[in-house]
This record gives C-alpha cells, sequence and structure tokens, in this order.
C-alpha cells in the first residue's frame, strides 16, 4: 500500500553550504555521510558511507546483495564511472535454465511469476500449456534471477581508488544503525510491507520481520544479522563476501533452492572503472553510464527533444509534454532493441546528433502507436533503488546508485547473514534471438544510471536568459556562472524520463535545483499509456491528442537527488516523493 504523498502540501527551498553536502532518500543516511565528510573524509568515503546507511534504514530497496555505479568529478575537473555489476553465473545457459525450471515443484515454480505474470496463460488448460507459456520467460523472482553482486566490492574500489578513509570507517554508521536500532520512516515503512508475502523462509522473515510482520511507522528496529556481516566486511575487506564465509552462504542459499551460481562466480567477480558516454543540451553537458546500463536512453532522448525544440514550448502547454514525451519513447525503442553487455554486442551511437536528427522525423502532432520495447514481462518498469548524491569542499562531486533491483529483490535471503539477493537476472530473455539473452556470465540490462552535468546559468529563470537581464550577483557569484551537478532519478525505466525532466527543468525553464524536482512529472509506460501526476496541467489537451492518459500516484514517477558546486557554493536538493533530506554544513 502506498503512502498518500499527496496530502502533504509543505514546501522546501534549495539547500546552499560551502564545506560539505549529501542528498538522499532517508534522512538518517543523510546524516551518516555528513559525519563521514566532517571527520575528514571525502565525497567519495561519504558516498559509501550513505549507501552502507542505505542497505540498513532503507533496505527495502538496496543492500550487499545488489550492484552499485557512480558517476562522478573530481576536483581536478576529470569525469568518470564505476560500474560494479555482477553477471550470470557460468552454468546459466538457457537450455540449464529452462531444464530446471521444468524440473521444479509446479508450485514453486509458479512463485516465480508474480501475478502469473510470464507463467500463466488464458486459456491454458493443462501444465504442458503452462511449461509452453513459460519456456521463453525469464522468472522474476527466485534462484535464477540472482545475479553476482556487486555492492561489497564497488564500495571498496570506491574508497580505494577515490577516498581517503578506510572500509571499515565508513561503514561504521551503517553498523552502529544495524545493532543499536534505528525508527522506521514512513516511505520505507509503506515499501516494506511487501516483505510479509515475498519472503517465505525463516531465516529471512526473521532478518527483515518482527514476529511475522513488516515495522510499523516510527517502530525502531534492529537488523542484527545484517550488522554482523557489515562487521565481516569492516573487518575483512570484501573479499569475505567472494570468497569467505558470506560468499560460501550466498552459494549456499542459491543451490539449495535450485540455482547455478559457484563460490568460482563470485571470486572472479571485479568492478570496473569505465569512460562515460555525453551530450550536449542547449549548453549543457550530461555524462551517463555506457552499456550494459540505459544511460544512452537519456542522451537520445535529449538530442531528439533538442533537434525538435521541445523545450520552446510554454512549460504549461501539452506541446511541451507530447515532444519530451515522444522524443523518450522513441529513445526507449532503440535503447532496448540495441543496449546489452558490451562484451557480447555493441550498441550503435544512440547518443550522437546525427542519429538523433533521424529519429526525430518520426514525431509528429499525434503519438507514435504501439512501439515495441524492453524484455516481455521483465517488470524492470517500476523496480525499486537508491540514489543519493555528495559535493565535498575540495570539489568532488559524487552521484551514486545502489540496488537490488526490485525492492527486497529475489526473495531468497542467504542463510544467517541478513543479505537479501537480487533479481537483477530477471532483467535476461529466454529466447535466444533477444539482445538480453541469458548467456553465462553476461551482465543484464540495467536500468541504474547515476549522473553528472555542466548547467550554465543555473536558477536563472527563462525570461531573464532570454532577455540577457541578470542580477548583479548571478553575474559575480564564484568563480563561473557553470554549475557542475552530481543528479539522478530512482526507479526503473523512470530514470532516463526522469533525467530528462529534471535537466528541460533546470537548462529550458530556469528552474532552481528544488523547483525542479517539486514539478509535476509524466513518464511513458510500456503499456502505452502516458502516465502523470494529478498535479500536471493539460491532461485534458494531452488526451485530446491522441494519448492514453493515466493518473498515477507520486510514488511511481521516481525519486531525485541533486548536489552540485557553483564556485565555492554547494547546491543541493531533495526529492519530496521520498522520506529523504538534503543537508550541509
Amino acid at each position: 500500500m502506498d503512502t498518500d504523498l499527496d496530502r502533504f502540501d509543505s514546501r522546501r527551498s534549495t539547500v546552499y553550504a560551502n564545506r560539505g553536502m549529501v542528498a538522499t532518500s532517508q534522512p538518517l543516511a543523510t546524516e551518516a555521510g555528513l559525519s563521514v565528510l566532517r571527520e575528514g573524509g571525502n565525497a567519495f568515503d561519504a558516498a559509501v558511507a550513505t549507501a552502507a546507511a542505505l542497505n540498513v534504514v532503507e533496505p527495502t530497496s538496496t543492500g550487499l546483495g545488489g550492484d552499485v555505479f557512480a558517476l562522478y568529478r573530481t576536483a581536478d575537473g576529470d569525469v568518470g564511472a564505476m560500474r560494479s555489476c555482477g553477471g550470470a553465473p557460468a552454468a546459466a545457459t538457457i537450455e540449464n535454465v529452462r531444464e530446471a525450471l521444468e524440473d521444479a515443484d509446479p508450485d514453486e515454480r509458479a512463485s516465480y511469476y508474480p501475478d502469473s505474470r510470464g507463467y500463466a496463460t488464458d486459456g491454458a488448460s493443462s501444465e504442458d500449456d503452462l511449461d509452453l507459456e513459460f519456456e521463453w520467460e525469464m522468472p522474476f523472482l527466485g534462484p535464477h534471477t540472482v545475479t553476482v553482486p556487486g555492492t561489497a566490492r564497488g564500495w571498496e574500489a570506491t574508497v580505494e581508488e577515490l577516498g581517503r578513509k578506510s572500509l571499515a570507517e565508513v561503514l561504521e554508521p551503517a553498523i552502529r544503525y544495524a545493532l543499536e536500532g534505528y525508527p522506521v520512516s514512513e516511505v520505507i515503512a509503506s515499501h516494506w510491507q511487501g516483505a510479509e508475502t515475498l519472503f517465505t523462509d525463516e531465516h529471512a522473515r526473521e532478518a527483515f520481520l518482527f514476529d511475522s510482520e513488516a515495522p510499523t511507522v516510527g517502530q525502531t528496529v534492529t537488523l542484527e544479522r545484517l550488522g554482523e556481516s557489515l562487521q565481516k566486511v569492516a573487518e575483512r575487506g570484501a573479499d569475505v563476501v567472494y570468497e569467505g564465509e558470506i560468499g560460501e552462504a550466498i552459494v549456499a542459499e542459491i543451490r539449495e533452492q535450485g540455482g547455478l551460481m559457484t563460490l568460482e562466480d563470485l571470486a572472479e567477480f571485479k568492478p570496473e572503472f569505465v569512460d562515460p558516454v555525453s551530450t550536449t543540451y542547449n549548453g549543457a553537458e550530461i555524462y551517463e553510464l555506457p552499456p550494459n546500463n540505459q544511460g544512452l536512453i537519456a542522451l537520445e532522448a535529449l538530442n531528439i527533444a533538442e533537434e525538435i525544440g521541445a523545450g520552446d514550448h510554454p512549460y504549461d502547454s501539452p506541446e511541451r509534454v507530447h515532444a519530451f514525451a515522444e522524443a523518450t519513447k522513441l529513445a526507449f525503442v532503440d535503447g532496448h532493441r540495441y543496449i546489452t553487455d558490451p562484451a557480447y554486442e555493441e550498441s550503435p551511437p544512440l547518443a550522437s546528433k546525427s542519429y538523433a536528427g533521424v529519429r526525430a522525423s518520426a514525431i509528429g502532432e499525434t503519438p507514435i502507436q504501439d512501439p515495441d520495447w524492453g524484455v516481455p514481462n521483465a517488470r524492470a518498469e517500476d523496480s525499486d533503488t537508491v540514489l543519493l548524491t555528495v559535493g565535498d569542499e575540495e570539489g568532488n562531486l559524487v552521484s551514486y546508485i545502489n540496488s537490488r533491483f526490485a525492492g527486497f529483490g529475489s526473495g531468497l535471503v542467504a542463510g544467517d547473514t541478513g543479505i537479501a539477493l537480487q533479481n537483477r537476472g530477471a532483467s535476461f530473455s529466454l529466447d535466444p534471438d533477444h539482445p538480453n539473452s541469458l548467456e553465462p556470465g553476461k551482465r543484464p540490462f540495467h536500468t541504474l544510471i547515476p549522473a553528472i552535468g555542466r548547467f550554465p546559468d543555473l536558477g536563472v529563470d527563462e525570461e531573464k536568459r532570454v532577455t540577457g537581464e541578470t542580477s548583479e550577483s548571478e553575474e559575480t557569484a564564484g568563480d563561473s556562472r557553470d554549475t557542475w551537478a552530481a543528479f539522478g532519478v530512482m526507479g526503473g525505466y523512470m530514470q532516463p524520463q526522469g533525467h530528462v525532466q529534471l535537466v528541460s527543468n533546470l537548462v529550458d525553464y530556469g528552474r532552481t535545483p528544488q523547483a525542479a524536482l517539486d514539478a509535476p512529472r509524466w513518464r511513458y509506460r510500456e503499456d502505452g499509456t502516458l502516465g502523470v501526476e494529478e498535479r500536471l496541467p493539460a491532461q485534458t489537451a494531452l488526451a485530446r491528442r491522441g494519448h492514453d492518459i493515466r493518473v498515477l500516484a507520486p510514488a511511481l514517477f521516481g525519486g531525485a537527488q541533486f548536489v552540485g558546486r557553483r564556485g565555492e557554493t554547494l547546491v543541493g536538493a531533495t526529492e519530496p516523493r521520498k522520506d529523504g533530506t538534503v543537508s550541509g554544513y
């Protein structure tokens, strides 16, 4: 049951500070990051401390059993990226997974497909009919959806390569919250309710439920098993998750449930530092993660939107939403057709201006009908995640994203470790002709996209930008009128759509960062509908243009975080649709 966020009518203003700033979806996690900054850590140390704290205080979305990614700009001006996501087990061929599904107990097999999606069909009259239906679709839950988790080695690589504190030091706040307890916040308490039906094994229920129930708002809870695992990582390093006793527990859990992962699969995993992909949009520079992540979708959508002048329309007009939604629709079609693990297949130049020029010709006055995109029934559209942003006084900026894919993940918790295992493998297809077909060692299509951007004239409104009339304070603030920023938007396929809307709000319409995050959002849906928040104007006009409009709850429109730096000043904003906060000092 979603929290009714529309009942709140409070407002925030953009936050400013000089020495350090953290924006995230849970206030206690923000404080964890700030404490590391105050104790001499830099933005990279604080990012890991915040992510680890979220592992505890927002366990509904993230954890050691998932993956982690970063986009960053160092104090020296270098823009870089880290990707720490594992692939499928070496034994996970399409044939082996299909055989394991066929051999599984029918009731257990059915539990892998929530709401019977991808399992039963209308008119199925026998188990043979059901077998034919699930033959080409990956499960959404269960042992075959677990890919090698990248979080622990990703955290370790971040502090070792870019930070200045030890992994043990930055994990201290998370361990304290887990062992000493913390009160559960409102949105997270709502999401936690799903664990009551997801977790069926006793050790999973003991790890995350309390007298078999999810915690209520404000209830103080401890996660002792998870805290003990974090302590082991702090004391022995990330190898304990990949080659030690935690890794052994992960493998034992998966294999006991019929999965294929081995300790060798875990031990061979290494994070990687990669070059970002980028484009420009009306004077701004935007950097995203390359494949196997969906960053190219955001960049292509921005390029098409620029080509058709989407940001030239009045903000409250149906023409604006139509233009941006159609640009995003085309980018989704291309992204889901081509983006996959680059070790298996390269993508075309989706971020190029010339490619966008060709694609833009498909956009007209009425919506493009029934575009084909995505892995059928992958259920990645509304998956959960956490994103945080950090800036320090030296000039480092970090956008950091940590996720298990969908909520608590696969439904598996590794023995008595308190570590819930991700279900990112649900993004694979069992169709060998699909670009994201399952293969041994292959990494699935990843929705997670932290971002970095350079924004000229941030916060100078549209009229002033057009006329060139800026105030003396706007002209002289800091050493430059450019703002470099770490940002991102959580939430499955909402992520690139959220990036497009946030960038346009800042660049085209002169919104301040907090106003840009507060603005009502839209999102194109897999089923061809256009989801909108109730506050979005021009809904009737959009329907008259041919859009199938659906008013959706605010929780379905993602969760954005923003920390930027202009001259010597840090500027931050946080998502009003989450429990979070932005704080600086």
